[in-house]
């Protein structure tokens, strides 16, 4: 929220579910972590916007772990929404989320605009229309994911991208070997993208951890996150038949030239070697599988 207002990147929708923030952060938490935020939201969204293209929109989204994300207004938006939009989420961020939903117009309308059909269904932990759809379930237990998905009519043959940013490295390895396999199980065509940290082995990744642990937050699943090489390995001993994983340092080096001298307009940093640490300790990977060569 706090990125979007100072004009990283445009979100008419994340002020409603997101309060502003009264402090301001400390310059080069600014700098390094906003920075890192718009690469991350322009790297996620140039592959989401690629595989959408691909599938001409003639595909599915599950958006897991998808807290108060807004993309499912701006694909709407931008003319670019799948068949069907999936959000999942522990029940109690659903019935958050719900709640915002219910009490905002500017997020209700488009949903409804885009039904077709019976009433829209809703209860305290989910909501289920023709185009999108919010489920209430654990992450850890595929096989009840997989019943909550298919009971709001996920269709396994559609092309599925899925998408988890900063979610995996919640769980422990097993258990996030356990949804990834489920996954490429699952879709005979489709993509999955993962954010998360990387390089967590040096000194940098563990003063990160350490200052996680302070604040009672535990990464349950850091140990996969040791190199690019680690993340890409997860994807393939999981059943995805291709996996990439590329740093954040790399991602922005690819963005927009004009647009990144704008954003580096907006704040002032002089740290430039801790936002390259900082940049070079969270990845983007990718994994596909592609029965049908799309």
């Amino acid at each position: 929220r706090f990125a979007v207002s100072v004009g990283y990147w445009k979100d008419p929708y994340i002020q409603y579910f997101v309060r502003q923030a009264k402090e301001r952060k400390a310059p080069e938490i600014n700098r390094g972590k906003l920075a890192c935020y718009y690469a991350r939201v322009h790297g996620v969204s140039y592959l989401i916007q690629a595989f959408l293209k691909k599938t001409e929109c003639n595909c599915q989204i599950v958006n897991l772990g998808a807290g108060m994300d807004t993309l499912f207004w701006r694909l709407k938006d931008e003319n670019l929404l799948p068949r069907k939009y999936f959000e999942v989420d522990f029940p109690m961020i659903v019935a958050r989320k719900i709640h915002n939903i219910k009490s905002k117009p500017p997020l209700s309308k488009p949903i409804m605009e885009s039904h077709s059909g019976d009433s829209l269904l809703i209860d305290s932990h989910s909501l289920d229309s023709s185009r999108y759809s919010l489920v209430g379930a654990d992450l850890r237990f595929s096989s009840d994911l997989e019943e909550k998905l298919k009971k709001h009519n996920l269709d396994t043959h559609l092309p599925t991208l899925l998408v988890a940013e900063c979610v995996l490295v919640y769980m422990t390895p097993q258990q996030s070997a356990n949804l990834l396999k489920w996954a490429a199980s699952t879709f005979p065509v489709a993509m999955f993208i993962n954010y998360e940290q990387v390089n967590m082995t040096d000194r940098f990744g563990q003063i990160m951890i350490e200052n996680l642990q302070r604040r009672q937050c535990n990464l349950a699943g850091v140990e996969v996150c040791r190199s690019l090489d680690s993340q890409k390995e997860r994807l393939l001993l999981n059943g995805w038949e291709t996996a990439h994983a590329i740093d954040m340092m790399k991602v922005y080096s690819f963005l927009p030239q004009a647009d990144v001298k704008r954003i580096e307009g907006l704040e002032f940093l002089d740290e430039k070697e801790l936002f390259e640490q900082l940049m070079q300790h969270y990845c983007i990977c990718w994994a596909s599988k592609d029965s049908s060569n799309l």
